[in-house]
């Protein structure tokens, strides 16, 4: 089964493939088809977004789509930045400046009070239009400095335990990660309408 993944983020598409792999699901990222393709991410929450990337690949393909819509949501800024995790402090701020930005806002902010959590919502669109999603979340802290070279996005920020994010290998990340979560419950409900063993037939 072939599923073309709405999204440029290469961060993305590295663990979509990844976590998709043992399944049988080949994924082909959006940029090498629709290299011009931009959507505007106007819905008020994950779900929302999910689907309007999803929905612009399928419509335009005609094949099975997906799309991931996720954010750091953190209880001491009301759940900022939430939906607009890749727009904090402006959409063409580095991510390094975007942490720098939230280690500001938390500088008053004492540990056992930093609690946050990722978000994912997926979105899938099969080659008929049918429509399933699945979301996953993972909850840890803020930490008070960046850490660790893997990952991609706040994951230098976002501690499980005593590691951050990008302190783990892509496996253990994928293990207790939003999107590892997600997307485990995205084939569950796959496997309903398709036998998920690379043949991609319909049950």
């Amino acid at each position: 089964m072939q599923v073309i993944v709405a999204t440029g983020n290469a961060g993305k598409l590295r663990e979509f493939t990844r976590i998709f792999a043992p399944f049988g699901i080949e994924v082909v990222g959006q940029k090498t088809l629709y290299p011009e393709l931009e959507v505007e991410e106007s819905g008020a929450t994950f779900a929302e977004n999910a689907f309007l990337k999803a929905q612009a690949v399928h419509a335009l393909s005609g094949k099975a789509a997906v799309a991931d819509d996720s954010g750091l949501c953190i209880d001491a800024l009301g759940g900022r930045p939430g939906v607009y995790s890749a727009r904090y402090a402006g959409e063409d701020t580095s991510y390094p400046e975007k942490m720098q930005r939230l280690l500001e806002e938390l500088k008053e902010v004492p540990q056992g009070k930093r609690t946050a959590r990722f978000v994912s919502h997926i979105c899938f669109i099969s080659e008929q239009g049918e429509r399933i999603d699945a979301q996953g979340v993972c909850e840890g802290e803020i930490g008070f400095a960046p850490a660790g070279e893997n990952g991609f996005g706040y994951d230098p920020l976002f501690y499980v335990g005593e590691r951050s994010f990008a302190q783990l290998g892509g496996v253990e990340k994928d293990a207790l990660s939003h999107r590892g979560k997600a997307l485990r419950a995205l084939v569950e409900q796959l496997e309903q309408l398709y036998t998920v063993d690379g043949a991609g037939e319909k049950r």
